[in-house]
């Protein structure tokens, strides 16, 4: 019971019972160690004690709203490390979750664009599994990931052959050119640092997604073609498409009889659009707030500098 009533503290935040920027600068200490010594099951407690640390201190303003968006990039670019080595397969899908909360999605767009790389890679890597663990509601969840990306990318002045790819397919819908990028995805991959190790999973996650988007936009395919597009012949495309439909959760289906494959037609739900329109204004006001606060401390130095020029003149 003694040890139990010690722990009056944040869970979250190794039980302190509160908080300053020189307990901050031990928190980043305790990650940069975990990181160093490669403990990734502890890294990613500390993570979580840091980011605890620096939402602690926006929110009873010990931190500078300037301040605070300064430390959220610098964990963004420190998780990495953490969600892309974790082994138990969920670091990618919190990688997701963090890199698009609306606080951090902000430091994205404003300081660090060069960050969409990561986020679209783990959604193409853990977009499947995510559905998985949707039942139902599979599909749903699969486009709600890829709808928060592009939102994202319409966010982010960046580019690269991993953003470019999924904009082709995902918004101009141009197929060949999604190609020509899948072609330099693979030599950005193995010279990423994080990256490197999932060069072989993100092209094969890739490839699912480029046949899901190209049956989706044809709804029905024939098998022949569908198979000299995959290098392959018409019995082993059918085999390889009934596996993917089973595992990938697509919702088609094998008309033997036509020897093609049909898409069905999903439809979004009310939830759905009243959810993506609530994130959608909750992400443009937290833009304005951020622009708001620029511009006003932008005419606060320039009115300090035009009376320190009038005092300057007076005094001459």
């Amino acid at each position: 019971n003694a040890s139990e009533d010690e722990k009056t503290g944040n869970p979250n935040m190794y039980y302190l019972t509160s908080v300053d920027t020189t307990l901050l600068h031990v928190l980043w200490g305790k990650l940069s160690c975990e990181i160093l010594v490669e403990d990734w099951e502890e890294a990613a407690v500390a993570l979580v004690a840091v980011k605890t640390a620096i939402e602690s201190l926006a929110s009873s303003s010990k931190l500078s709203p300037l301040d605070a968006l300064h430390q959220r990039t610098w964990l963004l670019h420190w998780s990495l490390f953490v969600f892309w080595n974790d082994a138990s397969g969920k670091g990618l899908e919190s990688m997701v979750d963090l890199f698009t909360s609306e606080k951090y999605l902000q430091a994205i767009t404003t300081h660090a664009p060069h960050l969409l790389r990561y986020l679209t890679a783990a959604v193409l890597l853990c977009k499947r599994r995510a559905a998985k663990k949707a039942g139902n509601n599979s599909n749903a969840e699969g486009r709600r990931l890829l709808r928060d990306l592009v939102k994202v990318m319409k966010q982010c002045e960046y580019s690269d052959p991993i953003v470019e790819f999924v904009e082709q397919l995902s918004v101009k819908f141009d197929f060949e050119a999604a190609q020509s990028q899948l072609a330099l995805c693979e030599k950005v991959l193995s010279t990423d640092f994080f990256l490197c190790k999932q060069t072989e999973l993100f092209m094969e996650e890739a490839r699912v997604f480029v046949f899901e988007n190209y049956c989706r936009i044809h709804h029905k395919i024939d098998l022949t073609t569908l198979g000299e597009k995959l290098a392959m012949d018409r019995n082993r495309a059918e085999r390889w498409i009934v596996d993917l439909i089973r595992n990938a959760l697509l919702d088609a289906k094998i008309d033997s009889e036509e020897g093609c494959v049909v898409m069905g037609t999903g439809s979004t739900s009310v939830y759905e659009k009243v959810m993506d329109r609530t994130k959608e204004l909750t992400a443009r006001s937290g833009g304005l707030v951020v622009n708001l606060r620029s511009y006003m401390n932008d005419v606060k130095r320039d009115k300090i500098r035009k009376e320190r020029k009038a005092r300057e003149e007076a005094e001459y």
